[in-house]
């Protein structure tokens, strides 16, 4: 059963000097700030650790729902919620019972692709207001180098009237969750740390050794710990953006050249790295390198790879919808009077996630040639697609009477179509659009498809 509110008893405070030892680090209570993707499954793991965990967050909703035994995020199981002994509360001065407070808020880009770091501050001011003396405030948010000491510091300074350093501490723990993808949970990736010094580098990396079972890093400092949960994502970014490229490029050759096909071939040196064509939507990948583009902008230097790499994969969605295109015409439909199903709507297979799909943009290009658009998704929540979408979202998948169809999120159910039964289900001459090359293009081809894949 969930805890209430006010069991958790008052404990001593750790003084971020590193001398506790890790059995004993178990007396110490946790809030965890910000109970999404990362950290719900945070709050859940130290509490499975045998820790008093708080679960903080303003969403009133969200809270009762977790207490309800309800697993908000569909990754860890409402039996896992249920049986959690954590306080779920959207009350911040149950922060005062913390030795910990791990800040896991969202940290967006804005329509100007800046970082925007309210929530940081916002989260910051929370902590200052309702935290005790003692506390060691942990941000896991991913944030440009700097922040940590520039941002949240002075934010929990300002509400709290105490020094860091000397009545609270800060250290900075890169999240790494993967949505969707149990082989690599949090006990089962390195954890980076660091420290506004190395006694409280030391004393975090304690804790959190207690949880992660593949090992903690000491970062060198701050800086470097937050510098590397960019550079992570920055690295994708520039090697899917040369695949999606090439990608680009061979479609337009005056040739049959097929992209993964290209790939499969270069890929049997030894030292080739493997990545292939598509969209890329989350959280991660297509946000963080703008707060490495950022921090460089103000130093003065222009990280121009990173720039140009970001706007090849900005533009992919524009692509897809040219590919779809050209099949419609292979076919040899009229685009005006043409129906595509686009089939995944969430950014990434086997969640329901849709808020950094990249799929609108696919649907956008498409609705400027008066295609008719409809979609469908086994995973996310009908009402909150349509409305972000703009399109008709079906319940229950339904190929009659559509031209073509895109795969654009490759969900493992998808790979159960009767690729036959769909294309006698549509109109003659049909199309298929497969963005991650889910099918065997002969496959696809003999059930009476003109195919195409990225």
């Amino acid at each position: 059963m969930n805890s209430t509110i006010g069991d958790i008893d008052d404990r001593p405070k750790h003084t971020g000097s590193g001398e506790n030892d890790v059995d004993d680090s178990r007396d110490a209570t946790i809030c965890v700030v910000g109970l999404g993707y990362v950290g719900l499954p945070l709050a859940v793991g130290f509490d499975q650790e045998g820790y008093s965990v708080v679960g903080f967050d303003v969403d009133d909703g969200k809270v009762e729902t977790l207490r309800g035994g309800t697993d908000t995020t569909g990754d860890l199981g409402d039996d896992t919620i249920a049986e959690s002994e954590i306080t779920y509360t959207t009350d911040p001065g149950e922060m005062a019972h913390a030795d910990y407070v791990m800040i896991a808020v969202p940290t967006p880009v804005d329509e100007n692709r800046q970082p925007n770091l309210d929530f940081i501050e916002a989260a910051g001011r929370t902590v200052g207001e309702s935290m005790t003396a003692g506390t060691t405030v942990i941000l896991e948010s991913t944030v440009f180098p700097g922040a940590t000491r520039e941002v949240l510091v002075p934010a929990i300074e300002a509400a709290s009237g105490m020094t860091c350093g000397e009545e609270f501490f800060v250290g900075y723990s890169p999240e790494r969750a993967t949505p969707g993808d149990p082989e690599h949970g949090l006990r089962d990736v390195v954890k980076v740390v660091g420290g506004q010094n190395d006694e409280v580098c030391e004393d975090i990396a304690e804790l959190y050794e207690t949880v992660i079972d593949a090992g903690v890093h000491h970062a060198e400092s701050l800086e470097v710990a937050e510098a590397s949960k960019v550079v992570e994502n920055v690295q994708r970014d520039l090697n899917i953006a040369l695949v999606n490229e090439l990608a680009m490029a061979f479609d337009s050759m005056d040739m049959e050249l097929d992209t993964r096909s290209v790939l499969e071939a270069s890929g049997t040196k030894w030292n080739f790295h493997h990545y292939y064509p598509g969209l890329v939507g989350g959280h991660c990948i297509p946000v963080d390198p703008y707060f490495f583009i950022h921090r460089s902008k103000q130093d003065g230097f222009v990280p121009r790879l990173t720039e140009t790499a970001r706007d090849v994969n900005e533009a992919m969605p524009e692509h897809i919808a040219d590919l779809t295109i050209k099949a419609l015409n292979q076919s040899g439909k009229t685009l005006r009077d043409s129906r595509i199903l686009v089939l995944g709507l969430t950014y990434k297979a086997d969640v329901a996630d849709i808020r950094t799909s990249k799929v609108d943009g696919i649907i956008e290009g498409l609705q400027e040639f008066d295609i008719d658009v409809v979609g469908y998704d086994p995973n996310g929540d009908d009402e909150a697609m349509r409305k972000q979408f703009g399109v008709t979202v079906q319940e229950e998948i339904d190929f009659q009477g559509f031209d073509g169809i895109v795969l654009a999120t490759p969900h493992s159910e998808f790979e159960d179509v009767n690729l036959t039964s769909a294309a006698e289900a549509m109109n003659d001459d049909p199309a298929f659009v497969d963005v991650a090359g889910t099918f065997d293009p002969d496959d696809v081809e003999t059930a009476g498809f003109a195919y195409r894949r990225v």
